[in-house]
């Protein structure tokens, strides 16, 4: 799994989830993150983050529902957001 190395410090991008956001995703670059608004529609916190990877910092568009860091190394959801992405999905089919 490449990592990004600038400088040699490890920081590709995490997704966490936080409470009282002003909006539906930001970015933390103090923390390397993306803050997900606990709480947020699914579908919503997708297109939100998916627009700060690819548009905000640069990120290849995933060809599939995975986000990708600038450097290409896949970046998880965590598992309060990925539990909601699979009931959702579940749901729909």
């Amino acid at each position: 799994m490449p990592s990004c190395v600038p400088g040699e410090i490890p920081v590709c991008i995490v997704i966490s989830v936080a409470d009282d956001l002003p909006k539906i995703a930001i970015w933390d670059p103090d923390e390397v993150s993306i803050l997900v608004a606990r709480g947020a529609a699914v579908g919503e916190f997708l297109r939100e983050v998916e627009a700060i990877l690819t548009i905000d910092l640069g990120a290849p568009a995933a060809s599939d529902d995975r986000f990708v860091c600038f450097c290409g190394t896949r970046v998880e959801l965590p598992g309060e957001l990925a539990s909601l992405v699979a009931v959702t999905a579940c749901e729909s089919v």
